[in-house]
């Protein structure tokens, strides 16, 4: 489990395919806390470690993740937001983020506003009872406040601290994030359908 609380920006410095899928060799500061067989989310993806040293961690993605996110557009040199896993005595400054994505979201348009940066995002429509305005929602891994519901998707607001340091930052109109709606929201509607299923 994590928070959305992004600790580091990785770069990506090698990517191997294996099979259908993938070994990804990450450079951070962070790589000498993690140890192998431990969860690490990237760009909003839950990973394992399988290897690792005092700069450097490695890991797998399947033939599954590779074709329902955007890990599998990954190139060497690429920065991606790292979270490492929650501890029980770590503060829930987010929200509850399971780094299970939910669908891949398309940046339709960033304006600026002042000092914050709006970021209009469209989903497929089968996901639109999963979010309220005021709601939160992980994208690429960061815990954000949906502040608009649109026709289509979205609109979050992103404070210039939280742009500086993660990946937002370097994504243009036409860039694909990963979304990982509140589990929360899931829960209930997963509740209302079961409830309208019986009746």
């Amino acid at each position: 489990m994590f928070t959305g609380i992004i600790k580091e920006l990785g770069t990506v410095k090698e990517v191997t395919q294996v099979g259908n899928g993938r070994e990804i060799t990450i450079k951070c500061e962070l790589a000498g806390s993690i140890s192998v067989d431990e969860s690490i989310n990237i760009n909003g993806v839950c990973h394992t470690a399988i290897a690792g040293d005092k700069e450097h961690f490695t890991v797998q993605s399947v033939d599954e993740t590779l074709r329902k996110t955007n890990i599998g557009s990954l190139q060497t040199g690429d920065k991606v937001n790292l979270e490492p896993s929650l501890h029980s005595k770590q503060l829930l400054d987010g929200h509850i983020v399971q780094g299970h994505v939910d669908s891949v979201g398309t940046i339709e348009k960033i304006k600026k506003e002042d000092s914050d940066s709006i970021f209009t995002i469209s989903f497929p429509a089968e996901f639109k009872d999963l979010i309220v305005g005021r709601g939160s929602i992980a994208v690429n891994g960061i815990s954000l406040t949906i502040a608009e519901v649109t026709d289509n998707g979205f609109k979050i607001a992103v404070i210039p601290f939280t742009l500086e340091n993660t990946t937002l930052q370097f994504l243009n109109t036409g860039a694909k994030v990963n979304l990982e709606f509140d589990i929360l929201g899931k829960y209930v509607a997963r509740f209302m359908q079961n409830r309208a299923e019986k009746k």
